[in-house]
């Protein structure tokens, strides 16, 4: 596996594969890496000819009281495990490679990234479909995987290509779990052994809502899908939650009736630190459940 800090490096790279006719896929991650991320290299790997990853800890997305400062950065390591994965060439840029000098030109999405995320963490989702946009222009890759643990980022980003005409097919990726269902996430590292066991109620609370609907003639009033969702959070003292939703799986609009494809998503901070995971549900198949 090789690495490119710099445009002209990634670009020498790509250009080469492109002369030979390969097919590219591209992985973005802010690093961190663990066997989620890994499961999104080994699907690009099977859409593509050569695979790029990208680690960058992007400053834009991060609040001004968030943890930017603390996110865990493991460079070397993350390198490894991405050679171990199957990825050709990892894109490893400074930030005066992403936004230079001068920069002044961001995106602004609205639509599936108003609420939600987008309400609770005001500016996120521009600094996501900037850096976003800025990596596909760099990559200009023929395939990009997202991991579905982050869905609302995944319908910001597949409305971005729709809206902007991007040359780039979007391929979801299921959330990889522990045993005990709990989504892997980076953040997880901020746990405490008792928080970790605490952190376990947002699965069992998709869980909940999701037999709510699919069992016996299934459960259709979206306010009664909250209520379930909040309930099963409240029994766990150290959860304090920001959002436990139904929502349409494109637009990430709350629904009241539930019909079609949709999204239980929650963000929920055990101690200090804050958690996202989610289900999809189809009703038209309840048989599938999440």
């Amino acid at each position: 596996m090789r690495t490119a800090r710099t445009k002209d490096e990634l670009r020498r790279r790509l250009e080469a594969w492109r002369r030979e006719g390969a097919r590219i896929g591209f992985v973005p991650t802010m690093g961190a890496l663990h066997e989620g991320h890994l499961s999104l290299v080994r699907l690009a790997r099977e859409r593509a000819d050569r695979v790029v990853a990208s680690v960058f800890v992007n400053p834009t997305q991060f609040g001004p009281h968030e943890d930017f400062g603390r996110y865990p950065r493991q460079p070397e390591k993350d390198a490894t495990m991405l050679e171990a994965a199957g990825c050709d060439l990892l894109f490893l840029p400074g930030v005066d490679t992403i936004y230079p000098p001068g920069n002044a030109t961001f995106v602004e999405p609205a639509g599936a990234a108003l609420g939600l995320e987008g309400a609770c963490r005001p500016g996120h989702f521009r600094g996501v479909a900037t850096v976003v946009l800025a990596l596909f222009n760099l990559v200009q890759a023929d395939v990009a995987v997202f991991g579905e643990k982050d869905a609302q980022q995944v319908a910001v980003i597949r409305q971005m290509v729709r809206d902007l005409h991007l040359p780039v097919e979007i391929v979801p990726a299921p959330t990889i779990r522990e045993a005990d269902g709990l989504a892997l996430s980076s953040r997880n590292a901020y746990l405490s052994p008792q928080e970790r066991q605490a952190a376990t109620v947002l699965y069992r609370a998709l869980r909940a809502a999701a037999e709510l609907i699919t069992a016996g003639v299934g459960e259709r009033r979206g306010d009664e899908v909250r209520r379930c969702l909040r309930e099963v959070l409240a029994s766990e003292p150290l959860a304090q939650v920001e959002y436990a939703e139904i929502v349409d799986a494109e637009t990430f609009a709350p629904v009241d009736a539930l019909q079609g494809k949709l999204v239980l998503p929650l963000a929920v901070r055990i101690g200090g630190t804050r958690l996202l995971d989610n289900i999809r549900l189809a009703v038209e198949d309840v048989a599938a459940g999440g």
